[in-house]
């Protein structure tokens, strides 16, 4: 025997990037976008804190991007880290459209 009734849920219906506040849908291909994501642990100048930052595809690039400059400004002058960073920092796989682990862009 089926017994039904009707219950409210709760979707999420749209992700804002948190830095420029546009939409992440993108049509035909429902919601994109990257999260960047910290818990601070004991030991920590932010023990206890939890940070949970969505970025739209452009964003998140530029924050990359960023990233990457401050890397090698950091590292500039450092004999150790020469020629470390390369263009897919950060970049774990690539062709990964099934969400099945793709290409590894790690080197053996």
């Amino acid at each position: 025997m089926k017994v039904k009734e009707k219950r409210e849920v709760e979707i999420v219906s749209d992700v804002l990037c948190d830095v420029c506040l546009d939409s992440t849908r993108v049509v035909g291909n429902g919601l994109q976008y990257a999260l960047l994501q910290a818990h601070w642990g004991y030991g920590s100048a932010h023990d206890g804190e939890r940070y949970e930052i969505h970025l739209c595809e452009h964003c998140f690039f530029q924050t990359v991007a960023s990233l990457k400059q401050e890397r090698r400004t950091q590292t500039m002058f450092s004999e150790n880290d020469k020629g470390k960073l390369t263009d897919n920092f950060g970049m774990v796989a690539t062709d990964d459209f099934f969400n099945d682990g793709g290409r590894s862009t790690e080197k053996p």
